[in-house]
């Protein structure tokens, strides 16, 4: 497939060209997907897509456009590049957009080493589907659990990126998940909670029974869930939301946002950001994780950077026009789809751990709240004022009492992550590794 979807870019390429294009940039985008749902026992859902999306992107002077389409006949590709550059001659003029310099593109990369694609065979409907009821049949074993949604899911993309700057790269990735939605009660006393597990090569994947299980005895934990005391209190904020935390500080440092000034970081280059000895490093050079890449959406070569380090933000998050914009270069940050231009998007992010383990931060906040779940959000983006709904566990004397729910955490991002304490328990093949978090002094509305 790889030559073929390379043959649709200097397809695409040549049509630009012809059509009265400076510059130009394609991407050939091929992949499919296949996922088993079940619910109450019964197959709900089988489907499979597939297919292939070009997209085109061209340049004349200070302007360019954007096209896509599903269909790769010559005579479509004709009509793609002839509207591509009709719509460019009309688009506002931007002194910031254009290609990279050839001698700025990544060249000579390992994709072998990335270990992006499983060379095993995609699983048969049937194995898949053997998954979703070992993790419903799990999940219903445990006592007090009502009704479980299973899924189990594969699917294989494969890229490839040219641009007349000379520039032609490609690779794959799959991916092979299992996951379970579990509920318990009835009516208002009703509770729900999953678990799920997505991996790049299929013999990683855990057993999905054990997915089964963990989904029904999370849900079972959050029964008889209460409104906890409104006040202020330390909160924990459990791994599979932690990240959450770490992706506001990202958007923050995203170059498209320093560019419009609209971001509650726009000052802090050079600036503690979060406490000593805590850093935040991004590497898409990771091996058989769902977020690596060789080279971005313009070419340019990935590599391992410290967004902050030590504390110290060290970085924005920059893709070639918004590098230009702030008089900076490039950190190989580009990311598209098929119908837009680049913008700014990071990978493979990682926060520093702590050494001390989840239950050990739970016994040293005494009194407070232990967040497994948020729902909703107002965050500005401006000044970073922080609210969210939550639920989860209250925790006295260092101990989980019982489940809470329907309450809102409040507080200012910039102090929140400057008062921060990590656990040690990020899972290690996930694109973003961040822990349990904990932070003291935070509002809390509930009852």
């Amino acid at each position: 497939m790889t030559q073929h979807l390379q043959r649709l870019t200097e397809a695409l390429l040549d049509a630009a060209r012809r059509a009265g294009a400076e510059a130009a940039d394609a991407m050939a985008v091929s992949g499919s997907a296949l996922s088993i749902d079940i619910r109450a026992g019964q197959l709900e859902q089988a489907e499979r897509a597939e297919g292939v999306e070009v997209g085109l992107r061209v340049l004349i002077g200070g302007r360019q456009a954007c096209v896509s389409a599903s269909d790769t006949s010559r005579a479509t590709f004709e009509r793609l590049a002839e509207r591509a550059v009709a719509m460019a001659r009309e688009a506002p003029e931007d002194p910031t957009a254009g290609l990279a310099d050839p001698a700025q593109l990544a060249r000579g990369w390992d994709i072998a080493a990335l270990e992006l694609a499983d060379p095993a065979a995609e699983p048969a409907p049937a194995a898949l589907e053997a998954d979703a009821r070992a993790a419903e049949a799990a999940a219903m074993a445990q006592h007090g659990i009502t009704q479980v949604e299973a899924s189990a899911g594969y699917s294989f993309r494969e890229v490839h990126l040219a641009a007349t700057n000379g520039f032609s790269g490609a690779y794959a990735r799959t991916g092979r998940s299992v996951s379970a939605v579990a509920f318990t009660g009835e009516g208002t006393a009703m509770e729900r909670d999953y678990a799920g597990e997505s991996r790049v090569f299929q013999a990683d994947l855990p057993d999905a029974r054990s997915i089964g299980t963990l989904a029904a005895e999370r849900t079972l934990a959050r029964a008889g869930a209460v409104k906890p005391r409104t006040g202020t209190y330390p909160v924990l904020f459990d791994e599979r939301i932690a990240a959450s935390l770490i992706g506001h500080l990202l958007g923050a440092v995203n170059g498209a946002a320093i560019a419009r000034g609209a971001s509650w970081l726009r000052d802090a280059l050079g600036q503690q950001v979060l406490p000593a000895g805590l850093s935040v490093i991004e590497d898409p050079l990771r091996p058989r994780v769902s977020g690596s890449r060789p080279f971005d959406a313009e070419g340019l070569p990935t590599q391992r950077r410290a967004i902050v380090d030590n504390g110290i933000l060290t970085g924005w998050t920059l893709d070639l026009a918004t590098a230009r914009r702030l008089g900076m270069a490039s950190t190989g940050n580009a990311a598209r789809s098929t119908s837009a231009p680049p913008s700014p998007a990071t990978s493979n992010v990682e926060l520093t751990q702590g050494s001390a383990s989840r239950s050990d931060l739970i016994r040293d906040m005494g009194t407070g709240l232990l967040v497994t779940s948020l729902i909703g959000s107002t965050i500005s983006a401006t000044t970073g004022d922080y609210s969210r709904g939550a639920s989860g566990f209250w925790v006295e004397g260092g101990q989980i009492r019982h489940p809470v729910h329907e309450c809102t955490i409040a507080g200012n991002l910039r102090d929140m992550l400057l008062r921060m304490v990590p656990a040690n328990d990020a899972r290690m093949h996930l694109s973003t590794r961040v822990p349990s978090i904990l932070i003291d002094g935070l509002t809390l509305a509930g009852a």
